[in-house]
């Protein structure tokens, strides 16, 4: 679970799993639900046949019908109950130690913890926590911390460094063989 892909396009996710991707998540934001089940399907069964984790952003009925590993839910995403019922994997985004301890005592598998550092991918983010937010929110839970927002080959030691698990990328989903080696 160290290296996350997030990703939109099967022909970025195929190589982020041969450089070395240990989860992709399905990323179409603004997309319907039908939608997501539609496009989502190759990417299941890439994840499938290369034996990596699948998750999907945002949608809980959407991972449910593409029988996804898990869900990755914002932090004012809903379907957080049904996921946890359905025994579904649960990543939650979290930007303080409040809400990493918050979403752990809510069920969350994993935190996604950011932005790290600002990131032109998602311009409406958050204000960038820096390392020492991702160092406190790493401090306060149990569950594996993956760091995201402006991550890249330089800088994704210094996120393990401050207690981050692993990583998650969306423009260097590309690049993953050189995060694998920096990590």
């Amino acid at each position: 679970m160290k290296l996350h892909a997030i990703v939109d396009d099967l022909d970025v996710a195929r190589t982020a799993i041969e450089g070395g991707a240990t989860v992709v998540q399905l990323r179409l934001k603004g997309a319907t639900t039908e939608e997501v089940i539609e496009r989502g399907t190759p990417f299941r069964l890439l994840c499938e046949q290369m034996n990596v984790t699948f998750v999907v952003n945002d949608d809980v009925q959407a991972a449910l019908t593409l029988l996804a590993d898990g869900v990755h839910l914002g932090r004012d995403d809903e379907g957080l109950d049904l996921a946890v019922e359905a025994g579904m994997m649960v990543g939650r985004s979290a930007t303080t130690p409040d809400e990493a301890s918050q979403a752990e005592e809510d069920g969350a598998a994993y935190i996604g913890a950011g932005p790290i550092w600002a990131t032109p991918t998602k311009p409406d983010a958050d204000s960038p926590i820096g390392l020492d937010g991702l160092r406190a929110i790493s401090e306060v839970v149990r569950i594996p911390v993956i760091a995201i927002g402006g991550i890249d080959p330089s800088n994704v030691r210094e996120c393990i460094d401050a207690g981050a698990f692993g990583v998650a990328v969306v423009r260097a989903a590309a690049q993953m063989a050189d995060l694998r080696e920096a990590l």
